[in-house]
């Protein structure tokens, strides 16, 4: 996600452009960078927020990996948060629930099998940290998936079972809806890939889905995990059915309806962990992806805080140049741009420091933070991929930025 920058349009584009020699902004954050030494100061930041974004630039960077590992350490032993909010698929992530509330399971093992971006030894030290929580605290933390996009037989399995138990005299209704759609491999990937790209036709599979979570969700007290798995599996049927141009956009509402559901299921303050594309208050988020057509959506933060208000704070930890570890490797990422944000947090002293945009600023440095914004895009296609659409205060209450950034060690 990305930041605003000043005054002269680049390439007629309309984006303003700030040279860090603008001394207003070079200035106020000079003055206003905290060190990210004790993190005592975030809590006048994050206040009352019942559900807390922690997004970030890049994935696969061991610095910011590691940064929001502390900060959420910080929410949760300082501030009570208690609920994982995590980019990652529902199902996988009961799994992984289940070996933060007991230690059973093979946590390695589980975490190969998440998004290609968590799979590195930084997520297995996060996890393990929840599990030795939660081993000496009575009062738990929970650990959650907010993506269908990989909704494992173990969400069937599940809905088979509770309703063999509580509803017998439904189970055959069920199992005329869910048995036909119930995935025959564990290797999700290859499911997904045939369900998208080679069933034509997507209606009976959709119909069933919906046919068996409204049957659930029907059920007389009925366990609201359940319902959940329903939803899930109704979600992944129906966002494959689309034009991939509308996967992005019902993936992030989805996404932010799924942290809601975890607030509201657990009472609790939600931290909401994924790429600051998802986190940020980006109601008009656009990604330029030369040659390919712009990716434009709302984003899952623009939803929470249009739900929330400012119960919602967005945190964006960035970086000014460096590594990430890419699909095929090694990914170099040049320094920022003049004409993306991160160039100006340069004039920040500290190596890793905080800023609250929401600190009281004059007009030079308001109209900085307000103006169109521009940050990285995808890495692996270099400095032609780039992000807009709002401006660095909507994106963002507080930015965590490091100068430098290298890989996170692969699994």
């Amino acid at each position: 996600m990305g930041g605003a920058l000043g005054a002269a349009a680049v390439g007629g584009l309309g984006l303003p452009v700030y040279a860090a020699r603008d001394e207003p902004v070079a200035d106020w954050i000079r003055r206003n960078a905290v060190p990210l030494g004790d993190l005592g100061h975030l809590r006048r930041s994050i206040g009352g927020a019942q559900i807390v974004g922690l997004g970030e630039a890049i994935h696969s960077t061991a610095e910011i990996t590691q940064q929001k590992h502390r900060v959420l350490r910080f929410l949760v032993e300082r501030m009570g948060f208690r609920t994982i909010a995590f980019e990652d698929d529902w199902s996988l992530c009961t799994q992984l629930n289940e070996y933060v509330q007991t230690g059973r399971g093979d946590l390695r093992a589980l975490v190969g099998q998440m998004s290609t971006a968590w799979r590195s030894e930084e997520i297995v030290e996060l996890l393990e940290y929840l599990r030795s929580y939660n081993a000496t605290h009575r009062d738990k933390v929970y650990f959650a998936g907010v993506e269908y996009f990989a909704t494992r037989p173990l969400a069937y399995e599940a809905i088979d079972k509770y309703v063999a138990r509580h509803a017998p005299d439904r189970l055959a209704e069920l199992r005329r809806s869910l048995e036909p759609i119930t995935p025959d491999t564990t290797d999700m990937g290859k499911y997904v890939w045939w369900y998208w790209k080679e069933v034509d036709n997507k209606a009976p599979y959709i119909s069933n889905s919906k046919a068996v979570y409204e049957l659930v969700r029907g059920l007389r007290n009925v366990d609201e995990v359940i319902v959940h798995h329903a939803r899930q599996i109704a979600s992944f049927y129906e966002a494959f059915s689309l034009p991939e141009d509308e996967i992005r956009v019902y993936r992030d509402a989805r996404a932010a309806e799924n942290v809601r559901w975890l607030h509201r299921y657990g009472d609790e303050r939600v931290v909401f962990w994924a790429a600051s594309a998802h986190t940020a208050n980006a109601p008009g988020l656009r990604t330029i992806v030369p040659p390919l057509p712009d990716i434009v959506y709302p984003s899952a933060g623009s939803y929470l805080t249009r739900w929330y208000g400012d119960r919602y704070r967005s945190l964006g930890f960035t970086f000014e140049r460096g590594t990430t570890l890419g699909p095929m490797g090694p990914i170099d990422m040049p320094p920022a741009s003049a004409d993306w944000f991160e160039y100006q947090l340069r004039a920040g002293k500290p190596e890793l420091f905080s800023l609250d945009l929401r600190t009281p600023a004059d007009r030079a440095v308001r109209e900085w933070l307000n103006s169109t914004a521009k940050t990285r895009g995808y890495p692996e296609i270099g400095p032609t991929s780039w992000m807009t659409g709002g401006s660095l205060a909507e994106w963002f209450d507080v930015l965590i930025h490091c100068r430098h950034v290298t890989p996170v060690h692969a699994l």
